[in-house]
């Protein structure tokens, strides 16, 4: 109850003559979970005299439902809307360091209860559930276009036609930073629809851009919507990753350093061998799995991905060829043809990058493997190999 207090401390004169609910937008900062790096938001709605508040979260799923791993990588993953008190729900953000401010809305009585009412029915449990996707319906989004419907659509109009130029993929990299593996894997994996430029509507699939939004956006009555702010808990963990400009250059001097020391180990077969194994290994695991993602998933982020150039399946065919280096003999026959069929696929990721009308942005990844993939064709691939063993 101290919550509630706090609440509506200094906020009697809100509550409206015909005692219409009280609606707040909850917004929960980044954790240190992978699956909390984005935030969470939920919709609140309180009754007018402060006796209670309930949470409505979109942000719940069940890892004992069947096959929930085999859905979740197939994209076919099924959250659902629970109701809960408030004070229940932020238990678990206090107990991480979570911080976790709300912004009460001004909203005409009609409005509010239109959206109480909708929230109430949506959290029935034959209703609850909804299909997933990590960008277009995830828990912020749900949020915003349940406040959207009860506005008459005024949100959308309002927040569509403006665009600060982030994407799904920058907003995506930025949020994962902090855990190396998980940036690079959205950076890797995601193809060129993530790189469209976002409206301020489609970036608040990120609940810190929605509250960003919606400080912007006026009610029926041409008023902020944004009636006031408080802070519930405070923040203990790192603050969100700042937006920052990507330079490719970096990632240029390392795929001339992979491809300088091809030239420098050229006639030690072992040598070659133990730097080519991982990195054909690396290239064809990774092509499949874009290939996968692509052809099996319903993950359509990662559909069409021009990354498969330069991570190419047909790398895995390289590998008894990189085995035979290794124990200094020759590799067989098909091996210099093999070898300069996945540099020529490779290399057409260039042109692609600057020709196509829909661009990925992935010369970091270019400008990484494309040398790396031109040096080993140049180096090995001849016939008669240098005969040193290394």
């Amino acid at each position: 109850m101290l919550l509630l207090a706090t609440l509506f401390a200094g906020n009697a004169c809100a509550a409206d003559d015909d005692a219409a609910p009280r609606i707040g937008v909850v917004t929960m900062q980044p954790g240190e979970v992978f699956f909390e790096r984005f935030g969470h938001d939920a919709l609140v709605v309180a009754d007018p005299d402060g006796s209670r508040a309930t949470s409505y979260n979109f942000g719940f799923f069940d890892p004992s439902e069947t096959d929930f791993v085999g859905n979740f990588v197939r994209g076919r993953m099924m959250y659902y809307l629970v109701a809960l008190p408030l004070e229940e729900d932020l238990a678990q953000y206090r107990d991480a360091g979570r911080g976790v401010s709300i912004q009460w809305l001004d909203l005409p009585p009609p409005q509010a209860r239109a959206l109480a009412a909708d929230l109430a029915e949506r959290a029935r449990p034959e209703n609850a559930r909804y299909r997933y996707d990590y960008f277009t319906a995830n828990c912020s989004t749900m949020v915003r276009d349940a406040l959207d419907r009860a506005m008459g659509g005024s949100l959308r109009a309002q927040l569509a036609g403006r665009s600060r130029g982030n994407s799904y993929r920058s907003e995506a990299v930025r949020l994962a930073s902090p855990s190396p593996w998980m940036w690079l894997g959205f950076d890797l994996g995601l193809g060129p629809w993530a790189d469209r430029p976002l409206s301020r509507w489609q970036e608040a699939f990120v609940p810190m851009r929605l509250a960003d939004g919606l400080r912007e956006v006026r009610n029926a009555a041409g008023q902020p919507l944004v009636r006031d702010e408080q802070e519930l808990l405070p923040q203990r963990l790192p603050p969100e990753p700042a937006e920052q400009l990507r330079p490719w250059w970096p990632w240029l001097l390392l795929g001339l350093a992979g491809a300088g020391l091809v030239f420098a180990a050229r006639g030690r077969r072992r040598v070659l061998g133990g730097f080519a194994l991982p990195f054909w290994l690396f290239c064809g695991g990774a092509g499949l799995l874009l290939a996968w993602l692509w052809g099996f998933s319903e993950h359509r982020a990662a559909w069409a991905n021009r990354n498969l150039l330069l991570l190419c399946p047909l790398a895995l065919a390289l590998l008894p060829g990189a085995w035979r280096l290794l124990r200094a003999r020759q590799p067989g026959r098909w091996f210099a043809r093999l070898l300069w069929a996945v540099a020529a696929i490779a290399t057409l990721s260039l042109p692609l990058h600057w020709l196509s009308l829909q661009a990925q942005f992935n010369m970091q990844w270019i400008v990484l493997l494309l040398p790396v993939h031109l040096a080993l064709a140049l180096v090995l691939g001849r016939r008669g190999l240098a005969a040193g063993t290394g």
